[in-house]
């Protein structure tokens, strides 16, 4: 059997992460791959009541531990029920945020330690890390701009914290791609949707052989 493949996206608000998974599904079931399209938190029945717990209310809803152990929970639920079953059938799973976002955001200002995001992830889900991971880097001035279009000032409890908060998730997110090159790439996001997609199957050459 053909191995299932995992592949993720990720970067912050704004940035196109939700249009590309689309895409890239698509362009993935055109070349003959069955493909699940899930996101996160979310992608099961009990993981989306997750998600709703997490991104509505106010911003002092949860305790930074208690945010980060439902994502966990969440990211366990998804885990189990869609991602490595559709592995294990030898399908292909692209997934809008995973655990890269808990690791970029939960962290900001020193709240919680990488180690300690990723020891959750160990005793949650196992260490699952997807086998490709795609940031979409895109300035935080267009991004907030695209953010705010899209949510007509609506954005959810995590999306609506401020600018500050939001370049120094995206920090996170290069300095992981500094430190993972061969699993994260970087791909700029002020492209044309378009470009954008094919760069991105064009990167995931070497896990189709």
């Amino acid at each position: 059997m053909t191995p299932g493949r995992f592949i993720s996206l990720e970067g912050g608000e704004g940035t196109g992460k939700s249009t590309q998974a689309v895409a890239l599904a698509k362009m993935l079931e055109q070349k003959g791959y069955v493909v699940q399209l899930t996101r996160e938190p979310g992608g099961t029945s009990g993981a989306e009541i997750i998600r709703e717990m997490l991104l509505t209310g106010g911003e002092d809803k949860w305790d930074i531990r208690t945010e980060a152990l439902l994502f966990a929970a969440a990211r366990a639920e998804h885990c189990a029920k869609l991602i490595r079953p559709a592995l294990a059938r030898g399908e292909w799973v692209v997934c809008d945020r995973f655990i890269d976002s808990s690791r970029a955001y939960q962290s900001v200002n020193g709240a919680l330690s990488d180690e300690e995001i990723m020891e959750l992830h160990r005793v949650g889900s196992n260490r699952l890390m997807p086998d490709r991971t795609f940031i979409l880097d895109l300035r935080e001035a267009v991004a907030s701009k695209r953010a705010a279009a899209r949510d007509r000032g609506g954005s959810d409890r995590i999306g609506g914290r401020d600018s500050a908060y939001h370049q120094a998730v995206m920090a996170n997110f290069r300095q992981f791609a500094a430190d993972e090159p061969e699993r994260i790439r970087i791909i700029d996001a002020a492209q044309s949707v378009e470009s954008i997609t094919a760069m991105l199957v064009q990167n995931l050459g070497d896990l189709m052989s």
